[in-house]
């Protein structure tokens, strides 16, 4: 309904307009005002008149319409004091400016102040009455169009919007002194509108940071049902997409007072878990609202109101539940003389002026005038002297310490007279219009008057006031927050300010100690749809809900998050795990065998088994020359003991934290030492095998395996591994890796083996010599001889074969520093069997029974037989 009847704004005052003119033409008969229009609430001629209207009532009730008769005219209703006290200062203002001597001297400002009542409708019917005048001539014919150059209107969006476009066609100016929608910045459709107030864009920025500072992600939301509501509510939405906040509902109150409408409303706020409220809306609008909303006793809901209303002295006395309520009003001025001015208004002054009465019955409750008859509804009002003093509880009309909309009014109108003021400065040649002109004094039209408003700069009360390019204010607000004074009155008390001006994100200073919030608690309330996350959690957002509600899910393991409300874990680096709380990454735990319980114990039994080995080498070497030892070349034993002692020792290279050099050689220093091992193994197999064949008739096989050719066997044995290794070390050698793929909560540092073709390669051609020795062995371990040692060789290598054989499963399925235990463990395995079998029976016989350490005894069997 507001858009269409802000649409037909213009049609309708050209209608009227038009109508007088049509019937003058067309016929004999005079043209006749049609309907009734009420004479202004003030009148003043002058040389130029200003239009002022106000909302002197906040609500209206509309006639019964059956469209039969012709419907009554509409009954507002509620007198508002503060309104009046706007009305009241432009002609102050007026006043002021006709007595300086300095702005427009010799010339008279007029005014007309009419009631739009809060509503649309009578601001149409208010502003052609300003451009139409009510009076009628000495003939009969409606008054010729009075010279209104601009007009000061309106508080409401609303009414501004049908102000505006009525006045459009004329090209007169107005300016707003109340008025914030952003819809009214857009020059196209309003060119002549100006405010001494910034929009409503500024305003929803600004509560989006009070939202922000406060934590309310939760909120609801309520508006009138007209445009400044619609616009107020769309800029809010975009303002808090960057903070964070969610609109739980929204509602508007409707148009026409609706109880059950209401209700749902209220029902809708009384069981939303959002606890804080923004309500867009006009006193007017909000005053019937408030009444229901006062019956249901609501309590734990954080109000925040628009600058609409949040300076509503109106609303602060009838409705006292209403103290903690916080919101944005525009900036405060000071209009020195206005409080004098204000005392004079009274009915002795005006003694049958009917605003006036109803002033003095709003302040006091009683009727200056009362009427002779009353009908049986009526209430009848005690009487009134009309010579009552103005106290200072009436602070609606009479608080004149934080004018805001009063000063804005004041503000719109000395704006007009310095445009008006420079208008007539003007230099012949140096003029804003055609060919440098400038306007005639003699005859001046409104959008002439216009062209110096857009352009004109002034200072009031220590305040720039200028205009920009869409005609608003520089964006300015102070913080207010109703408190209840020590008289029980509810106080507007300043705690904060937001300056538009300023760079982003220091726009809002709030005084966050001197709020007193709803229910008279000081500790802010707490209004969201889920609490925040706590770092170490990340938001899990629930399907088919707005963005403020979710769960909080624990951050993944490797995953952290170090801030409150974290959409997202972040991974940790690669060699990061995270704490047990997912708070933060912490070094991973690198593992590798060291000299820990088992790092030790390998470390021991590896140099016991060098010391031990060293010890028989010790023994063998003193005791070279007994038989027991020459046996099956001496040269052999001594190989194998001193290829014993490296393979023990190469144990050592497996244990502490791997490098390049550690790596290379460990598995290197292994391979070939073993291959030594074997190889002389295999060399002592052969001559066991071949002196025991070689004492059968014509054989002489002892003649291919004398020392040299044993030499020969053995190094030809172990330069095969010995090329195999160079092959992997050029190509492919083993380096230290960092395996991060095993354990996610540890580094394990191990060594790569770099090819695993040359690592089995290596393994095989040991197995491969191992095998052969078990093979040969196996086929000698019945021959003759006390001591024979083929049958030791054979245990010592089924021993060597099955340590190895295990030792591959184990070591792949063997996790961290375990594989390298391992693998130390079947290195000191096979090496202790290979000690133990083929020499601890020798040492028994050269320690504990030297007796049997001869010749005869060894070759007991063969001299016998």
């Amino acid at each position: 309904m507001d858009v269409e009847l802000s649409l037909a704004a213009p049609l309708i005052g050209l209608v009227f307009v038009f109508r007088c003119a049509s019937t003058t033409l067309t016929s004999n008969y005079s043209c006749s005002l049609q309907g009734r229009v009420d004479m202004p609430g003030f009148l003043a001629d002058g040389d130029f008149t200003i239009g002022g209207i106000f909302p002197l009532h906040y609500r209206v009730e509309l006639p019964v319409e059956n469209y039969t008769d012709r419907p009554a005219a509409a009954q507002c209703l509620g007198f508002d004091p503060r309104s009046f006290r706007w009305a009241q200062a432009l002609r102050f203002a007026i006043q002021e400016i006709n007595q300086s001597k300095n702005l427009l001297p010799n010339i008279t400002l007029g005014y007309k102040i009419y009631d739009s009542c809060s509503t649309p409708l009578l601001a149409q019917q208010a502003v052609l009455a300003v451009l139409n005048g009510p009076e009628l001539s000495q003939h009969g014919m409606c008054s010729d169009a009075s010279p209104v150059l601009a007009v000061v209107a309106e508080s409401g969006s609303s009414q501004s919007i049908v102000v505006s476009r009525t006045l459009q066609p004329f090209r007169i100016p107005v300016i707003s002194y109340f008025s914030t929608c952003s819809c009214l910045s857009n020059r196209r459709e309003f060119p002549t509108f100006f405010r001494v107030l910034p929009n409503d864009d500024y305003q929803v920025k600004a509560i989006a940071q009070l939202l922000k500072h406060f934590g309310w992600t939760w909120i609801g939301v309520i508006t009138e049902d007209h445009d400044y509501g619609k616009s107020a509510v769309q800029g809010l939405r975009i303002a808090i997409k960057d903070t964070g906040a969610c609109i739980a509902y929204h509602e508007m109150i409707p148009k026409v007072y609706n109880e059950e409408k209401v209700r749902r409303i209220i029902d809708v706020m009384k069981h939303s878990t959002a606890k804080v409220v923004v309500i867009f809306t006009v006193e007017g609008e909000l005053y019937p609202f408030l009444k229901e909303y006062m019956n249901y006793n609501i309590t734990g809901i954080q109000l925040i109101a628009s600058e609409a209303w949040v300076t509503a002295s109106v609303l602060a006395t009838s409705y006292p539940f209403l103290v903690g309520t916080i919101g944005f009003a525009i900036r405060q001025g000071k209009v020195p003389g206005l409080k004098d001015y204000l005392l004079t208004v009274n009915p002795l002054m005006y003694p049958s002026h009917p605003l006036v009465q109803e002033l003095w019955e709003a302040l006091y409750g009683c009727s200056v005038n009362p009427p002779k008859t009353t009908s049986q509804n009526s209430i009848q009002l005690p009487t009134c002297t009309g010579e009552e003093p103005i106290r200072e509880q009436h602070s609606s009309y009479l608080n004149t310490s934080s004018l805001r909309v009063t000063y804005n009014v004041y503000k719109a109108v000395y704006a007009i007279a310095h445009s008006l003021h420079n208008l007539f400065k003007c230099e012949p040649g140096k003029g804003p219009f055609q060919n440098s002109s400038c306007a005639n004094n003699t005859n001046i039209y409104p959008w002439q008057l216009q062209q110096y408003l857009q352009e004109v700069s002034f200072t009031i009360s220590g305040e720039t006031v200028n205009f920009d390019e869409k005609g608003d204010a520089i964006p300015s607000y102070d913080l207010i927050n109703w408190q209840r004074g020590v008289a029980g009155n509810i106080e507007f008390v300043r705690v904060g300010m937001f300056d538009g001006s300023k760079d982003a994100g220091k726009e809002l200073f709030i005084q966050d100690e001197a709020i007193m919030w709803t229910g008279h608690q000081r500790e802010v309330l707490v209004s969201v749809c889920s609490d925040s996350c706590i770092p170490g959690s990340r938001k899990a957002f629930r399907r088919g809900e707005p963005f403020c509600c979710f769960d909080c899910v624990p951050c993944d393991s490797n995953k952290i998050s170090n801030e409150t409300d974290s959409v997202d874990c972040t991974p940790c680096p690669e060699d990061y795990w995270s704490n047990t709380a997912r708070t933060e990454c912490i070094l991973k735990a690198v593992e590798f065998l060291t000299h820990d319980a088992m790092g030790l114990t390998l470390t021991v039994i590896s140099v016991v088994g060098a010391c031990l080995t060293a010890a028989i080498l010790l023994v063998f070497i003193r005791h070279r020359n007994t038989p027991i030892v020459r046996v099956n070349n001496s040269e052999l034993s001594f190989f194998i003991l001193l290829s014993l002692i490296l393979c023990f020792l190469c144990a050592l290279l497996f244990i502490g934290e791997p490098t390049v050099w550690s790596c290379m050689l460990r598995h290197t220093a292994f391979s070939i030492t073993f291959s030594l091992c074997i190889s002389c193994i295999l060399g002592k197999t052969l001559v066991v095998l071949a002196a025991f064949t070689a004492t059968r008739p014509g054989n002489n096989i002892m003649k291919w395996l004398g020392p040299k050719q044993q030499r020969v066997i053995i190094f030809a044995c172990t330069l095969v591994q010995v090329l195999i290794c160079s092959v992997w070390l050029i190509a492919a050698p083993p380096f230290p890796f960092k395996n991060t793929q095993y354990s996610r909560s540890k580094i394990i540092l191990e060594c790569s083996v770099g090819s695993d073709w040359a690592f089995w390669s290596v393994l095989g051609y040991i197995g491969l010599l191992a095998c052969l020795c078990f093979v040969l062995a196996f086929l000698a371990r019945k021959l003759p001889g006390n001591f024979n040692e083929a049958k030791y060789i054979t245990f010592s290598m089924l021993i060597f074969c099955a340590v190895w054989l295990a030792f591959i499963p184990a070591y792949v399925s063997s996790p961290g520093k375990f594989t390298v235990a391992v693998e130390i463990f079947a290195i000191l395995a096979s090496s202790f069997g290979i000690l133990l079998c083929l020499f601890a029976p020798k040492c028994c016989i050269i320690l504990l029974k030297p007796k049997k350490n001869t010749k005869q005894h060894l070759l007991g069997k063969v001299i016998a037989k």
